[in-house]
């Protein structure tokens, strides 16, 4: 059987085709529904049309590459506004698809079963408007919370300046409570996680196979947050995958820097596997 399942993220909207328990391939198309989000917890009609087109145009390539199912789920962006329904009815009146809102604590488990199955550990997710933490010890979730934080919140909130952008994030990683993490295998998913791999490891175009596993350490992170807010956008699109996330390229490195901080885990390695595998296997199971 062949599936697809498209993410509907606040930055971006992912699709992946699956078959006979592998991914076959990714795709994404960066739309910004969270656009605003931070001023005003509505979400904008233009943010709404592109993303609904982009979700229109994924489920026509899933039909043709004979998926014999399509889901699409929704993230932070759609159940943290007052008005969901226009987003999903838009994409409703598309393509037919139904979308599935998820809770912040779904989100955490399907990234936690993407990327590690069944071993235990534990998972940080920088998302658009939102960052899991989840972590897993002796077969059950012991940690999980989910916070209205992520790359497209902090650009609205304070732009590029890491200051700013250093301060915004200190004021709400505090809700992540006080845990120490330091001897769990920890994981990155979303994103922003592939896209420092991709910087660390020097490649151009997206390759799951090469990025998988790319460990990063917090200092590292912590440095690319500081170059990459400190560096001209149009310099960050010209050199890297980041082609249009290089404006919440380097908001997304201090985030996940401080969460890393916070819980005090020194070092990271990114998974390519993620909720997009871990949706699959939830309708499966």
């Amino acid at each position: 059987m062949k599936i697809a399942a498209i993410d509907i993220g606040s930055n971006s909207v992912r699709l992946m085709l699956w078959a006979d328990g592998k991914t076959l391939y990714k795709k994404l198309k960066t739309t910004r529904l969270g656009e605003g989000l931070n001023f005003a917890p509505r979400l904008l009609p233009a943010a709404c049309q592109r993303t609904a087109q982009a979700v229109a145009e994924f489920v026509a390539e899933a039909a043709e590459q004979g998926a014999d199912k399509i889901y699409a789920f929704a993230t932070a962006a759609v159940r943290s506004a007052e008005n969901p329904q226009t987003f999903t009815d838009m994409v409703r009146k598309l393509c037919g698809i139904e979308v599935d809102v998820i809770s912040g604590e779904l989100e955490a488990q399907i990234g936690l079963c993407g990327a590690l199955g069944n071993v235990d550990g534990g998972i940080i997710d920088v998302g658009g408007a939102s960052t899991e933490v989840t972590v897993r010890s002796g077969g059950k979730v012991i940690y999980s919370h989910s916070a209205n934080i992520g790359t497209v919140r902090i650009l609205d909130a304070a732009g590029r300046n890491l200051d700013k952008i250093d301060k915004f994030i200190a004021a709400k990683v505090g809700e992540y409570g006080d845990n120490d993490f330091s001897a769990v295998a920890m994981y990155a998913v979303g994103g922003t996680a592939s896209r420092l791999a991709a910087i660390k490891r020097g490649i151009t175009e997206y390759d799951a196979a090469a990025l998988n596993g790319t460990v990063l350490t917090v200092e590292e992170v912590r440095t690319f947050a500081k170059e990459l807010t400190a560096m001209p956008v149009e310099q960050i699109a010209a050199t890297t995958i980041c082609k249009k996330s290089a404006d919440v390229i380097g908001g997304g490195a201090a985030l996940l820097s401080a969460v890393m901080a916070h819980f005090n885990v020194q070092k990271i390695a990114v998974s390519e596997s993620d909720n997009l595998e871990g949706y699959i296997l939830s309708k499966l199971n």
